[in-house]
């Protein structure tokens, strides 16, 4: 009971004022209601067959307008308005172009047949749906740690997609599996997930301590991945070697492969070595690759059109995080978040972030982390991983409250999608129950950390 309260509390102050008071005003109740609606629309996706990048970018926009509108009604200086804005833009920028990257090299590998040819060595080794299920999922579990949650997650689900089409008994509980397994795998790592990051770059806890995590993550995903794997048929997908025809990786797909790899260690080093944001790192791999392709055509007459590539990236997907961010970036200019700091006096810290797990799944992990580091409360580095574990594991109990969920949807429309996810959410919960159960014995019974 005294977690739900908590949750209800952090629901209705999410945002930290940032020197405007405008709750109680038409605009802030609006706002707030326009919110709601919104997302409930998103949420509803399949019942009103609607995409969920048009509500979401709909009311990002809009309450920004509606602020405007009470400014210049009231006669009121502009200028903070024009202050978060611009630092609301350049967030949104960095977001936007980092996953513009990362899609692009997703389609370029895909149209040198990458994920085909992995496809078929998969298949034509005869494995089944339930070993392919658990491939996958221990791939992600590995890699997002390195890679990121929302990057590995599109390659894994790219390839969930060319192994089967249609089949959602497998297609369903394994998009569910790579997304738990790379939200769990980035949450013991500082560049794991956008979450971590922050936690880390703040200095709530050092480079060594996030590995700590590694226990509950691993076992909270693999708790999840054998329910979900109940459901997995042991059938084999689909292969006549008589007519199925041996897939290769075409000229210059290996390279694309390795700049990828490049791309992603330049991300990580812009952050951590020289303090520049990761989107310049992934940019810069972009420019890589672009010059690759012109080397390429030169030398072998091989044409990859990189603008061909950009051409296909899911945009929805890149359109609903700019509406969320926009959308939650001006309830936080309202001033939703005053209670925060105090919530964690009054219900306790253990309370209060195993709560935010829960919030993390509804309104995403990155604003409810942005809002727990703005609150600043005081606590010792047991609590911070804690609170770092429960935002990246807890966006995983919906499909809409991770980027990398939201990106998986992306993938696999029409199949992984916020009713389907809701079928199997009692596995992720179940996972999720697990990992604060090994926290709870190694950092406050054991002290291992």
């Amino acid at each position: 009971m005294r977690i739900l309260v908590a949750l209800l509390v952090l629901v209705n102050t999410i945002w930290a004022s940032s020197g405007q008071n405008l709750t109680n005003t038409w605009v802030g109740i609006v706002s707030l209601i326009l919110f709601v609606v919104g997302y409930y629309v998103v949420a509803a996706e399949e019942k009103f067959h609607i995409n969920k990048s048009k509500p979401a970018l709909f009311m990002g926009t809009f309450i920004f307008i509606l602020i405007g509108i009470y400014f210049a009604v009231n006669g009121m200086d502009n200028t903070p308005l024009t202050h978060e804005l611009d630092a609301l833009i350049l967030e949104i920028a960095e977001i936007f172009f980092f996953l513009m990257v990362a899609m692009t090299y997703i389609e370029t590998m895909i149209e040198r047949r990458v994920f085909d040819a992995l496809k078929y060595n998969l298949v034509s080794k005869g494995y089944s749906y339930k070993k392919l299920f658990w491939l996958t999922g221990s791939l992600a579990f590995f890699i997002s740690p390195v890679a990121d949650n929302l990057t590995t997650a599109l390659i894994l689900s790219t390839v969930l997609i060319t192994i089967e089409k249609e089949d959602k008994l497998f297609l369903v509980p394994g998009a569910i599996n790579i997304v738990v397994g790379a939200n769990a795998g980035g949450a013991w790592s500082p560049f794991g997930d956008i979450t971590t990051l922050m936690t880390w770059m703040a200095d709530k806890a050092s480079f060594v301590e996030f590995f700590g995590l590694f226990p509950a993550s691993f076992l909270g995903w693999l708790l999840t991945g054998w329910l979900l794997s109940l459901s997995v048929p042991n059938t084999k997908p689909h292969f006549d070697a008589s007519v199925e025809q041996r897939v290769v990786i075409l000229k210059g797909g290996k390279v694309v492969i390795g700049l990828g790899v490049i791309t992603i260690m330049c991300a990580v080093l812009c952050q951590q070595l020289f303090h520049i944001p990761p989107m310049w790192g992934m940019v810069f791999g972009l420019s890589l690759l672009k010059l690759y392709t012109y080397q390429l055509k030169r030398r072998s007459n091989e044409f990859i059109s990189i603008f061909k590539s950009i051409s296909k990236i899911e945009y929805d997907t890149l359109f609903f995080f700019f509406g969320i961010l926009a959308a939650v970036g001006g309830l936080h200019f309202l001033g939703f978040l005053d209670l925060a700091a105090k919530l964690y006096d009054s219900a306790g810290a253990t309370t209060v972030n195993i709560g935010v797990g829960f919030l993390s799944a509804i309104v995403d992990n990155v604003p409810v982390m942005s809002a727990v580091l703005k609150a600043n409360p005081t606590m010792n580095d047991d609590q911070w991983l804690l609170v770092t574990m429960t935002a990246g594991i807890g966006g995983s109990l919906i499909s809409f409250g991770s980027a990398a969920g939201v990106g998986v949807m992306g993938k696999l429309r029409g199949i992984y999608t916020f009713g389907t996810h809701m079928k199997y959410a009692w596995t992720v919960l179940a996972g999720y129950v697990l990992s604060l159960v090994i926290w709870y014995i190694q950092f406050e019974i054991i002290g291992i950390f």
